[in-house]
């Protein structure tokens, strides 16, 4: 019978069969699912994979049995008969398969990371393990499978059948590290086609768990994905499962990152398992080493790649150390040997850079272990590939410019197997005249020097600067300084040549400086002598200084101050005419009025500030009929205009009340004296008229607050009549009202400036008063007086009561 070839097509169809096929627990195809044409062709598809993997087993068993053989072949002496036919017999002695044996015979010829962790096994096993299924089988099929493999894809897989899955882990995945520090999916196992193509490279500084181990150099476990924050391959199929991922590396160098996946969340492992892990790791770190993804450079160890490097070393400007790894016996990173020193390099003890090169970095330099974790940087570009800058760093073991401190750029570069090392030491000489450069430039600050015996004078281009001059042209001597400066500074500056060139004293001047292009600068000029061996002068040396800028602004803030103290003489004499007409008409303090069976007392309080006073008014008068003329008003503003236009209202609400009008009429006819006849001024006023033998009072309101009536411990104010304040419109009416009041009864007429608060409503203040208002007092005035002393405004507003009690 001829069997057709598979085909991909066939086995990915029949393996789709094979997965949808009804099974029962056991895993394997019910009866009715055998009976199908599906079901057949998934059972024939399950019994290949099964001989598939077996055969594999079989082959990598194989490996270590024959490589068993060899290790007897040289030990016993004997043909690869003789060793075949000694395995077999110390496998039945031992009652163990030849696998077994095997393996038990490779760990004790390697001496290697997987033999150790096969014996910490063993050394914690409380249960034989079944034939073939011990660690030490494990990981050695792992090994050879590794080692056998292809590519790192191959490698994958073997780690996940032979070494992963009995510790339940469910994908691998082997990342290479690349020189720019990005990560490249080398192989995979376990996750889909379509999230390993997702997550083939991933760009230097995105974090991930396998970028954390390579940046850390540590191995990072992770109970679940999900609590560490961080993307990786397979994290939407296993979000909670517990993650690790391991540096892959050997001699002090990562290769990459070996990364496993576990389906559920990972408890902590006994450190036999994690040694396991790291042997794995190990693995892949050879496996990385040995194939080289597509595009990715060769070691430079090599003799050419060496010497391209060493060429273009030698072409640098700045001194430069090649490094090599040296490792010790049991190939771990111990140091780095110097391949190779440029010319720009000086050692510091004063030794040929013959002497150096070939030397050990710590025996040659012991100081670059701890001088600023210099030694740990190498190491770490080493390992990890990624390049190290930093500037302005403290080194002192590699330099010769400053015996015991210096300050460098330092950049660590690897370039294959080699490490490249290069640093520029800052000259601090350069540095300070560069800065003191900088601070003449923005200060405006010229230097000289003058040799009084040969004439030299040196000046810096800032100097030629504010004379106005080309730095080509010829310096001005100091005795020609007068014909450059105003007339008007011939004596300031005769004082302070003859103070430096006669006295031989420090001296400063300060003079207007007249340049050729007409421009006048203000100079701050100093100078001292110098002397030389015999007590003569001989050098002058000094600074010119630009002090325009400062000149000009001094004069700008004289002219400020004048106008200033100007504008508030102005305001002081405005405020205290202000206050003269105010009190002129109003007395901060009045006799009270006397008339027949009433009381009358009024307070006045004026602004806290001379600024702000203000157009409150009010006005008692007894009237020729004998009626009693009782009003209080606010003019809106501050200031003189406001202080003329309270006092206009109140005069003309006077002579109005003579016509014997009520007040509604006195109010509307005062809204036309404020709108026309001053110049359109706003105000609000409450305007009663009282009589004496009815105890009646009428009243009206334009726009201000009701009085409020105090009769046996309780104050209510009076309705809020209609009432438009004054000056808003041409014609206005005003409500009037009546107001019977009895014996000892007290009226409060008074301004917002009593109860007004920036921070609540004028309602809640109102409540206030009153409750102030509810206290009986011995007299009207104290009344008046406590009403002042326990006001809660803080406006700053002048403020005035009228208090009207009968008797």
């Amino acid at each position: 019978m001829n069997i057709p070839e598979a085909t991909d097509a066939n086995v990915a169809g029949s393996a789709d069969a094979a997965d949808e096929a009804e099974t029962d627990p056991s895993g394997e195809l019910s009866g009715v699912a055998r009976t199908s044409p599906v079901g057949r062709l998934a059972a024939t598809v399950e019994r290949l994979r099964r001989e598939v993997r077996a055969a594999q087993a079989e082959a990598d068993g194989r490996a270590l049995i024959e490589l068993a053989k060899g290790i007897l072949v040289e030990r016993l002496g004997c043909g690869p008969t003789q060793a075949a036919r000694q395995l077999t017999e110390l496998a039945e002695q031992a009652k163990v398969s030849q696998l077994q044996l095997a393996v038990e015979i490779i760990n004790q010829a390697a001496h290697d990371r997987l033999s150790e962790v096969t014996s910490a096994f063993l050394a914690v096993a409380t249960e034989p393990a079944p034939k073939d299924d011990a660690p030490a089988v494990r990981l050695r099929a792992a090994e050879s499978g590794a080692l056998a493999a292809d590519d790192t894809q191959a490698v994958a897989d073997s780690l996940l059948q032979h070494a992963l899955t009995p510790l339940g882990a469910v994908a691998v995945a082997i990342w290479a590290a690349d020189a720019d520090g990005s990560l490249s999916l080398a192989g995979s196992a376990g996750f889909s086609a379509a999230e390993a193509r997702r997550w083939r490279y991933v760009p230097p500084g995105v974090a991930t768990m396998a970028r954390r181990a390579l940046s850390e150099r540590t191995a990072q476990w992770a109970a679940s994905l999900s609590g560490t924050g961080l993307p990786s391959i397979g994290h939407a199929a296993h979000p909670d499962g517990g993650r690790v991922a391991v540096p892959a590396g050997s001699g002090g160098r990562i290769h990459g990152v070996l990364e496993i996946a576990w389906p559920s969340a990972l408890e902590p492992q006994p450190p036999q398992v994690v040694r396991q892990v790291e042997a794995l790791a190990e693995l892949c770190s050879h496996t990385l080493e040995t194939h080289a993804l597509p595009g990715e450079g060769h070691d430079v160890r090599g003799t050419n790649d060496v010497s391209e490097l060493i060429d273009l070393v030698d072409g640098l400007h700045d001194p430069a150390l090649v490094l090599v790894p040296h490792l010790d016996d049991q190939g771990r990173l111990a140091d780095f040997r110097i391949r190779h020193v440029n010319g720009r390099f000086l050692d510091p003890a004063g030794r040929p850079r013959g002497t150096v090169h070939g030397a050990l970095l710590l025996e040659a330099y012991p100081m670059v272990a701890g001088d600023s974790d210099l030694f740990q940087c190498i190491e770490r570009v080493y390992a990890t590939g990624e390049p190290f800058r930093a500037r302005r760093m403290d080194l002192t073991a590699l330099v010769d410019q400053v015996p015991l401190s210096a300050v460098a750029d330092i950049n660590v570069s690897r370039h294959g197997g080699t490490v490249l090392l290069i640093w520029r030491i800052e000259d601090e000489t350069a540095r300070l005249a560069s800065l003191l450069q900088h601070a003449q430039r923005l200060g405006r600050i010229g230097g000289f020097e003058e040799n009084l015996l040969t004439g030299e004078i040196i000046w810096n281009d800032t100097l030629f600067d504010l004379y106005g001059r080309s730095p080509s042209g010829a310096p001005v001597p100091l005795e020609e300084l007068p014909a450059h400066a105003h007339p008007d500074d011939a004596v300031a500056i005769g004082r302070f040549l003859r103070t430096v060139l006669h006295h031989r004293r420090p001296a400063t001047a300060a003079f207007r400086l007249q340049r050729p292009d007409g421009v006048t600068r203000h100079i701050r000029m100093v100078a001292e002598p110098v002397l030389d061996a015999d007590d003569q002068l001989f050098v002058v040396r000094g600074a010119y200084q630009d002090i325009s800028a400062q000149h000009w602004t001094e004069v700008a803030l004289a002219v400020t101050r004048d106008q200033l103290a100007h504008t508030e003489q102005q305001a002081h004499e405005r405020n205290r005419l202000t206050l003269q007409l105010q009190h002129a008409i109003m007395p901060p303090t009045q006799a009270p009025l006397r008339a027949p069976g009433l009381e009358v007392a009024v307070r006045y309080r004026p602004a806290e500030t001379e600024q702000l006073v203000g157009g409150d008014w009010y006005d008692a008068v007894v009237l020729p009929s004998g009626l009693v003329l009782l009003c209080v008003g606010d003019v809106a503003g501050h200031g003189i205009e406001a202080a003329t236009s309270m006092v206009v209202l109140r005069n003309a609400l006077r002579g109005l009340a003579v016509t014997g009008a009520g007040p509604g009429q006195l109010l509307s006819w005062l809204n036309i004296v404020a709108h026309h006849l001053t110049g359109g001024v706003t105000a609000t006023a409450v305007c009663g008229i009282y009589d004496p033998r009815r105890r009646v009072l009428r009243w009206a309101r334009a726009g201000h607050l009701p009085p409020v009536l105090v009769r046996d411990a309780e104050a209510n104010p009076l309705p809020l009549l209609k009432g438009i304040l004054l000056g808003a419109v041409p014609e206005a009416t005003f409500e009037e009202d009546e107001v019977q009041l009895a014996v000892h009864d007290t009226l409060l007429m008074y301004t917002d400036g009593l109860i007004e608060r920036r921070d609540r409503s004028v309602e809640v203040s109102l409540r206030q008063l009153l409750n102030a208002a509810r206290t009986t007092s011995r007299t009207l005035d104290h009344q008046l007086d406590r009403l002042l002393t326990y006001s809660r405004s803080d406006t700053d507003d002048d403020t005035c009561i009228v208090g009207i009690q009968v008797a």
